[in-house]
């Protein structure tokens, strides 16, 4: 037993670096993502300087959002071909130049540009799908836990640098405030290149070759329709996701309670999100990530549908905290399940490519919240609808359920064929 132990962490890819570089993710991603919360503290204090209706600055918002998912296809599939080097170079020094130049901003047009070319694109479209396919590389027994790690860099950014930023605009302004983010990112981000450029390990023992070989082999479908099945999924069960996250503050406020405890809601439900995250990090390094999406938005679902039929206080407090538990750990699943159904070489792009459609679903589910309220004046009936994109969500992840286990026999062949050969 204690022999077939040590076989097992001889056979592992495993090491101390792995863990640092998960660190340095952390930090880099944080810093990278603050951007975001950055334009939603000023989007305020931006309209009221320029005169400007709050489309504008929200627009501002939106073109950073777009311009990381967009940004992270090609910088994830550089990543793939030359490693993570010189784009981790690169996202500082290009967001520091969008956050600066944009404390300059004379009109629309340039603070368009600098948020969408500049901190969206080149900048923190390094910092998602990259780091996750990196992180993947650096781990094979604790893959997922590794991988929940790094994406919660993002929960980090938003439990910290909202009130700080809200404390320097108020002080010093939204310019000063922009112009000195630039460079405190580029001293913080910069350094962290040091462990991110270290390539990730070869794989060489047998039966771990054999392992990725049948993963990445499983089913009778092609690679495209595996691909197209995941976005289908990840744009389902994230327009479902958002709409709780976008409008449960204007929720409470319809039903009488006051605009605060909605955003208290909203603090509970992204702190039990954190949480949830390394549990469903640990489930999927038990389960695989298929299954760790299934069981999370299965347990979205019925939560989400809970929104729809319970408007006390106390009702709404537990389920914030109960919804947050449930969907925090899903979308980083998605990377463990892209490893699952293809092979590492190219596990960047189609990291890229899902986000990305993760992003347009988080961005339309938020919308289409609206939009439904606008038409109806009904919350629950958009929580409804979100339930039904939900469901869309679960038949495309039990379809490539079902795929893997029609195990193509030229697959099983390939399969044994490799372990013998590296024997």
């Amino acid at each position: 037993m204690t022999a077939k132990h040590e076989d097992s962490n001889l056979d592992s890819v495993e090491s101390r670096l792995g863990w640092l570089v998960v660190i340095a993710s952390v930090i880099y991603g944080s810093m990278a993502f603050g951007s975001s919360h950055l334009i939603v503290v000023s989007l305020k204090p931006i309209a009221s300087e320029f005169d400007w209706p709050r489309w504008i600055p929200s627009l501002a918002y939106s073109s950073i959002v777009f311009g990381s998912g967009l940004g992270g296809i090609l910088m994830a599939t550089i990543a793939d071909r030359f490693g993570l080097k010189w784009i981790m170079i690169s996202g500082p020094i290009c967001m520091a130049l969008g956050l600066i130049s944009a404390s300059y901003a004379n009109g629309a047009v340039s603070l368009l540009i600098s948020c969408a070319i500049f901190i969206g694109f080149l900048g923190t479209g390094t910092a998602f799908a990259p780091l996750m396919s990196n992180a993947t590389r650096w781990f094979d027994r604790r893959r997922g836990i590794a991988v929940a790690i790094v994406a919660s860099g993002q929960s980090v950014s938003g439990a910290i640098f909202p009130r700080f930023f809200s404390q320097g605009i108020e002080s010093d302004g939204w310019r000063d405030t922009w112009f000195w983010y630039g460079w405190l990112g580029l001293l913080i981000m910069m350094p962290m290149v040091l462990v991110l450029k270290n390539p990730p390990p070869i794989q060489t023992s047998s039966g771990s070759a054999a392992k990725q070989h049948r993963q990445s082999t499983d089913g009778r479908w092609s690679k495209g329709v595996k691909l197209s099945l995941l976005c289908i999924a990840i744009v389902g069960c994230c327009v479902a996701m958002a709409m709780p996250m976008v409008h449960i503050v204007a929720y409470c406020s319809d039903l009488g309670f006051a605009a605060v405890r909605g955003a208290e809601m909203l603090s509970l439900l992204l702190a039990c999100a954190f949480v949830s995250r390394l549990a469903f990090g640990v489930l999927s390094d038990r389960v695989g990530g298929l299954w760790t999406i299934f069981i999370g938005a299965g347990l979205q679902a019925m939560a989400l549908a809970a929104y729809a039929v319970i408007d006390s206080l106390s009702g709404l407090y537990a389920l914030s905290a109960i919804y947050g538990l449930v969907f925090g750990g899903i979308v980083p699943a998605y990377a463990i399940a892209i490893r699952e159904q293809f092979p590492a070489a190219d596990a960047g792009l189609k990291m890229g490519i899902v986000f990305f459609f993760g992003t347009v679903g988080m961005a339309a589910g938020g919308g289409l919240g609206g939009l439904i309220f606008d038409l109806t004046q009904l919350y629950p009936l958009a929580f409804l609808v979100g339930v039904i994109f939900n469901i869309v969500n679960l038949i495309a992840i039990t379809a490539l359920l079902w795929n893997g286990r029609e195990r193509a026999p030229q697959a099983t062949t390939a399969c044994v064929e490799s372990a013998q050969s590296s024997a």
